[in-house]
């Protein structure tokens, strides 16, 4: 039986071949279907949890979606579903990050199943720092695909009909809220329509849309992300359903300003890759215009698929991020993570786009965002090494950078050899042979059931005899980046943990790698977000007590600016003259800040008649906060940094009796 629990798009359902099934492995591991047991952890030794890599911290993770910049930190969104392994669907889940490279969890940003319309697909985020939108000047709005009113057939096999709805928040990004269940872009009769992908327009002040249609990217233009109005087709046969458009300017490497349009598309139809595909035009505001109808491909592998990108906001046109699921709908379940570690999902290392002028045309080119280079933890000088033939390295890992000058007068084929097991039977190779690049999976842990999608190939100058090769190794992955990086090939290498060799190889002639370095990176392996108290489900949790008028009370079921869920604490308890206190059960202090939803009576502790909600520490008040005398919950952050390790409660204390004499708290979460 294959799990569907990540299944939101009817069609992944249909190429899923015979082997996935089954659930047949090529690695050690085996697919949880829904209803069985959850994994049991494996040892460390035999983690294959990515070490560098973003990784979900548990249960499924699937398209990425473009992340935002506000507040000094990058918010990450991804597709996500907690009940992987027992049922379907996507929420909104959220990771942030300084640097792009270094993620750290928020947990659920927008729930699945808070709406008539289920879970929640693709979409993006923007922050509305003009308020077109009313929801506030900053709120952060999504655009995103959802089922509009689906039956319960519909949601068993994704079928409803798909249309865009706004969902938004007013706390930083961090809780999401439906507005209401009616698409502001209906579906109109259409099969596919879907992955909003939003572009402010400053030259027209207004916002634009992108949605994938099958064959075609639609373009729609709104003054408030509510009323949208078709601007004009961008239509591309011959690769499948494109999924998950892009539109961005950049400026290349001669000066000049252009245009690219990007979607991830089925390559496989053509003999291309099944990935990024992307044409360079130009944007008038109402239309793109193409430099020419054949797309080129961002990476050439396997395995990156759902691309985002976002920009750089100290340099929005010089470069651009950008970063993929590392994932193929061929075979999205094979991974040994699930039955290892309990988690299937792994996003491509975020990777650097500039834009070149080459003889043929205008292509971006990638390489590991410069960020990387923060977090390595160590770096080996290999110096210089002649092949001819095969040369074993002194070196052994399952997870680094590899980085080498290469240089030869005449010779058929040359590369490295990855994750070599001890009897060099298995080993992945990243090399050069004649006129193409290449990626070799064939001799270890290919994920394709089928036996195919053993060696992507991209194009090589065959007169060059000098070549850059960067290579990221991971516990699940191998990312091939050729001279600059116009050509890339990122693939899933489900290699036995224990196969952790490095070796060089020739044939036909001798080669020179010179400059060979080998470097490795700190664990960015993120922990999860820990929510303490949501309020939700009609009582409080097992622990909390009250005193006063507050015993005995449970949370109230208020819809306030804000609120999270269909309930909050409020003390108000029938009368603003209740008073007393409730208090959580203890927690450790284990991550690095307390995140919270406040509202109510402006009376600070230490006041008569305080209104407050503190955090305890041996039972003394270490942080405070009270309300603002408006109903509007706002949120609040305690950096933990100083107190870690140390066991604490959460206290809300009333009592005050007069006006605004109550306090309302919602979504008391620690992350780091």
């Amino acid at each position: 039986m294959t799990p569907r629990s990540s299944l939101h798009r009817p069609r992944h359902a249909l190429r899923l071949g015979l082997a996935a099934l089954c659930g047949l492995l090529l690695t050690a591991a085996a697919v949880v279907a829904p209803g069985r047991a959850a994994p049991t952890p494996a040892r460390a030794a035999d983690s294959y949890r990515s070490r560098y890599h973003f990784t979900v911290p548990d249960r499924w993770k699937n398209d990425p979606q473009r992340p935002v910049w506000f507040d000094g930190a990058l918010h990450y969104y991804y597709l996500y579903n907690a009940d992987y392994g027992q049922a379907i669907g996507t929420a909104w889940r959220q990771a942030t990050s300084t640097d792009g490279v270094a993620f750290h969890d928020q947990g659920v940003a927008a729930p699945k199943q808070s709406n008539a319309n289920y879970d929640l697909w693709s979409g993006s985020a923007v922050v509305d720092t003009g308020n077109t939108a009313g929801f506030g000047a900053n709120a952060v709005v999504v655009l995103v695909t959802q089922m509009d009113h689906p039956t319960p057939a519909q949601i068993a096999d994704a079928s409803g009909p798909q249309a865009q709805f706004l969902w938004y928040s007013t706390d930083g990004g961090r809780n999401f809220r439906p507005y209401g269940d009616t698409p502001v872009l209906p579906n109109g009769g259409r099969k596919d329509f879907r992955d909003p992908k939003l572009v402010w327009d400053g030259d027209r002040h207004r916002w634009v849309a992108l949605l994938a249609e099958g064959t075609k990217v639609s373009l729609w233009t709104s003054p408030d992300l509510k009323h949208w109005t078709w601007a004009s087709d961008s239509t591309h046969p011959g690769l499948g359903t494109l999924e998950c458009p892009d539109l961005f300017r950049l400026r290349a490497d001669d000066g000049t300003l252009h245009w690219v349009l990007g979607a991830s598309a089925n390559g496989y139809l053509t003999g291309d890759p099944n990935t990024y595909a992307y044409w360079t035009g130009d944007f008038d505001g109402t239309s793109f215009t193409p430099d020419r109808a054949a797309p080129q491909w961002l990476d050439h592998g396997f395995d990156w698929y759902a691309g985002v990108s976002w920009e750089d906001p100290a340099a929005p046109l010089d470069h651009r991020y950008a970063t993929a699921w590392l994932n193929n709908w061929t075979y999205p379940y094979t991974t040994p993570t699930w039955a290892a570690d309990g988690f299937d999902g792994t996003d491509a290392i975020t990777r650097q786009l500039d834009l070149k002028h080459y003889p043929d045309g205008y292509a971006l080119a990638s390489r590991p965002a410069p960020a990387l280079a923060g977090h390595a933890a160590r770096t080996l000088d290999l110096g210089t090494v002649q092949v001819n033939g095969l040369s074993t390295l002194p070196y052994r890992g399952t997870a680094y950078r590899l980085d080498a000058d290469v240089s030869w007068s005449a010779l058929d084929n040359l590369g490295v050899q990855l994750r070599v097991s001890a009897d060099g039977t298995r080993h992945a190779d990243a090399g050069i042979y004649h006129d193409y690049s290449y990626l070799n999976r064939r001799q270890t842990g290919n994920p394709s059931p089928d036996g195919a999608h053993l060696e992507s190939h991209a194009p090589w100058d065959p007169a060059r005899t000098t070549a850059h090769l960067t290579v990221l190794v991971d516990r699940t992955s191998v990312e091939y980046f050729v001279d600059d990086g116009r050509y890339v090939h990122s693939d899933e290498v489900f290699a036995d943990p224990a196969d952790d060799g490095l070796k060089l190889f020739t044939a036909g002639g001798p080669a020179t790698f010179a400059h060979l370095t080998v470097t490795e990176y700190a664990d960015l392996a993120q922990r999860p977000a820990r929510l303490l108290a949501d309020f939700e489900g009609g009582g409080y949790a097992p622990g909390w007590t009250g005193t006063g008028d507050l015993a005995g009370t449970a949370p109230t079921a208020e819809q306030l600016p804000g609120t999270v869920g269909a309930a909050v604490l409020d003390t108000f308890a029938g009368r603003d003259s209740a008073t007393g206190t409730l208090t959580s059960p203890p927690f450790t202090l284990d991550r690095d800040h307390l995140h919270l939803l406040v509202a109510g009576g402006n009376h600070p502790l230490g006041a008569p008649g305080a209104t407050a909600v503190s955090l305890l520490v041996d039972g003394q008040p270490v942080r405070t906060a009270t309300g603002a005398d408006s109903g509007a919950l706002r949120p609040v952050d305690w950096d933990l940094t100083d107190l870690r390790g140390r066991t604490a409660q959460l206290q809300v204390r009333d009592d005050a009796t007069g006006g605004w004499g109550h306090l309302m708290v919602d979504q008391v979460v620690l992350s780091d």
